[in-house]
C-alpha cells in the first residue's frame, strides 16, 4: 500500500508514468493501470483527501463473484467441519463418507472442504512459559535401544530423562522398564545428580505416577505422593492430552535419540548408562542451548544453590500393593509368599515393598513386616501367624523332641533316637505321641514304659501306651499266694513253667 499511495501522490503533483518509474516507486506497465483505477475513483483531484489504506486494498482487490459450482460435498460440510474440528486426518474423512454415508466424490474436494473449513477456525495460539532457577524440573520417558536382558533376551530400553527448566541441564538414565518401582528409583538418583531438589516437578500422566488422568483433580500414585512428601517437592501433572504443557522434557528426549543415541555401540545397560553420563556432562551440557543462548552447565551452576537441600536422611521409597491372603496364611508379591496372621485370612491387604523389606497393613493398621525375598518361590514366613495348632506341630520337630527325651531318662532318649533313626519311615509323628504320654502318665512311669519296650526290642509308640494303659510298668503288688497271677506284677510277656504243664503224670509224655 505504500508504494501505490506514493505512486498516486506524485499522480497528483503531475508526473507522468516515465517520472514515476525513473523514481523507482512504481513501473511504468503497473503505473498505467493504477493511474486508470484512481481516475476512476476521483483520487487524481488534488482538493480531494488522499484515500486510506483500507479504500485503497478494496479497489485493488475487489472482492471476488461466488463460483457458480456447487461442490457435491456441500451437504456434508456441517458433518465434516465436526470432524475437522475434532482433528481428524482428510484421508479418515474421505473413507468414512464413502463408507458410511455412501458419497462417491475424490478425495481432492474433501481436501479442498478441509482447507476452507480450516481457514475460517481461530489459530492455534501458544506462550511460552518461563521458569525461575531452582522453581520445576520436567520428566519424561522416552524409548531407548534394544540391548540383551540378563534373563538372555532382546529387549526394549527406556530413558529417563529429568530436565531443569531454567537451566536446562538434565539427568539421563536407561531402565528396563517404567514400573513405580523403576520411576522412584530414577528420581532418587536424579536428585542425587543435581545435590539438590526443585520445588515442583512437571510430569504426564503416566500409570507409575498418576492412577487417575484428570485436568483438575488428578489422582497421584500412593507410592509416588511418599516421596514428593519425603523429598519436598509438588507433583504438576499435564492435563490430559496436552504434552506441549512438558515441551522442555519433550525436545529434551528428541535431542538424546537425535544426538547421542545415533552411531553408538553399547555392550550392555551399564555400558549404555556410562556414556549417557559422559554424554551428559561433556557435549549436552555445554552445548549452546538453542532457546537460553547459555550452555546448560553454566545456568546451571546459578540455580543449582537454589534448590532445596537433600535431607539428611533419605526417605525410605516404597511401592504400593493390594495382597489377598490365602488359606495358608500367606500373601503373593512378584511370585514370592510372605506370612500374616492366619486371623486375616480371606482378606485383602497393603503391601508395601521397598529395597530391604516388605510390609502388610490391614488399612492403617500394620500387621507385619519381612525382609525382602530374593528368589521366585520363596517362602517367607513367620511361625507366630500360623493357627495355634500348626505353631504346636511345627514347634515339636525332632530337635525338640531329642531336647524332651533327654530330660525324661535316658530309656527314653534311647527310644525317640531309634525312632527318628529309622531310614525307611518317618516316624516324628511317633515320636511326638510318645512324649505326648508324659502329660497323662508323668515322666517315672514313661522312663520304666520306654525301659520296658526297650527290653523286649519293641520301641513303637503303640508298645509303649500299652504297658502304660495296662500298667505294666508298675512293680507287682504283694500277695499271700506265691504263685504269680498270668500277666501279672512283672511277667507280661512271660509265664512260668508250672502254669504251661500242670500235675504231670509219670510215664506221659507231654
Amino acid at each position: 500500500m505504500h508504494h501505490y499511495r506514493q505512486a498516486l501522490l506524485r499522480m497528483r503533483q503531475g508526473d507522468s508514468d516515465r517520472d514515476i518509474a525513473e523514481a523507482k516507486i512504481m513501473g511504468r506497465r503497473k503505473a498505467g493501470p493504477w493511474r486508470e483505477l484512481a481516475q476512476e475513483h476521483g483520487w487524481l483531484d488534488a482538493n480531494v483527501a488522499l484515500p486510506d489504506d483500507e479504500s485503497l486494498a478494496a479497489a485493488l482487490n475487489p472482492p471476488k463473484r461466488a463460483s457458480s459450482t456447487i461442490s457435491t460435498l456441500e451437504d456434508h460440510r456441517a458433518r465434516v467441519a465436526g470432524w475437522v474440528e475434532q482433528n481428524v486426518p482428510g484421508t479418515a474423512i474421505h473413507q468414512a463418507l464413502q463408507r458410511q454415508h455412501g458419497w462417491r466424490g475424490s478425495y481432492s474436494s474433501v481436501r479442498r472442504m478441509v482447507a476452507a473449513i480450516r481457514a475460517t477456525l481461530p489459530p492455534e495460539v501458544t506462550c511460552r512459559l518461563e521458569f525461575a532457577p531452582g522453581e520445576a524440573a520436567q520428566v519424561d520417558f522416552g524409548a531407548g535401544p534394544i540391548l540383551v536382558h540378563p534373563d538372555g533376551k532382546p529387549r526394549r530400553t527406556w530413558a529417563f530423562v529429568m530436565t531443569l527448566a531454567h537451566s536446562r541441564h538434565q539427568y539421563l538414565e536407561f531402565v528396563w522398564d517404567q514400573t513405580v518401582a523403576t520411576w522412584l528409583g530414577c528420581h532418587r538418583r536424579a536428585f542425587e545428580w543435581f545435590a539438590g531438589v526443585p520445588q515442583r516437578i512437571v510430569i504426564d500422566n503416566a500409570k507409575c505416577a498418576i492412577t487417575r488422568a484428570c485436568a483438575q483433580d488428578p489422582l497421584v500414585q500412593r507410592a509416588y505422593a511418599e516421596c514428593a512428601e519425603g523429598y519436598g517437592f509438588k507433583i504438576d501433572p499435564c492435563p490430559p492430552h496436552d504434552p506441549q504443557k512438558k515441551g522442555i522434557v519433550e525436545a529434551g528426549v528428541k535431542y538424546v535419540k537425535g544426538n547421542f543415541l545415533p552411531l553408538r555401540e553399547f555392550r550392555d545397560l551399564a555400558d549404555l548408562n556410562a556414556q549417557a553420563r559422559q554424554w551428559v556432562m561433556a557435549t549436552a551440557g555445554q552445548r549452546i542451548h538453542g532457546t537460553t543462548r547459555q550452555p546448560p552447565l553454566t545456568l546451571f551452576a546459578l540455580e543449582q544453590p537454589l534448590l532445596k537441600p537433600l535431607p539428611a536422611i533419605a526417605p525410605d521409597l516404597g511401592t504400593w500393593h493390594r495382597v489377598n491372603v490365602h488359606k495358608d496364611c500367606h500373601v503373593q508379591f512378584e511370585r514370592i509368599l510372605y506370612s500374616a496372621p492366619f486371623a486375616l485370612v480371606g482378606k485383602t491387604l497393603w503391601l508395601r515393598a521397598t529395597d530391604a523389606a516388605v510390609a502388610l497393613y490391614e488399612d492403617y493398621r500394620h500387621v507385619a513386616t519381612h525382609p525382602r525375598g530374593q528368589r521366585p518361590g520363596q517362602r517367607v514366613s513367620c511361625k507366630a501367624h500360623l493357627p495355634p495348632e500348626a505353631q504346636a506341630f511345627f514347634a515339636k520337630d525332632r530337635q525338640w523332641c531329642a531336647t524332651q527325651a533327654a530330660q525324661i531318662g535316658p530309656s527314653c532318649r534311647t527310644l525317640i533316637e531309634r525312632l527318628l533313626a529309622d531310614n525307611v519311615l518317618e516316624r516324628l509323628r511317633a515320636a511326638q505321641g510318645v512324649l505326648g504320654l508324659l502329660k497323662p502318665y508323668g515322666a517315672k512311669r514313661l522312663e520304666a514304659a520306654c525301659a520296658r519296650a526297650l527290653t523286649h526290642d519293641s520301641p513303637y509308640y503303640r508298645t509303649v501306651k500299652t504297658i502304660l494303659a495296662t500298667k505294666a510298668d508298675l512293680p507287682a503288688a504283694p500277695s499271700d499266694n506265691s504263685t504269680p497271677t498270668a500277666y501279672g506284677g512283672t511277667t507280661r510277656f512271660t509265664r512260668p513253667a508250672a502254669e504251661l504243664f500242670p500235675n504231670p503224670q509219670p510215664g506221659r509224655l507231654h
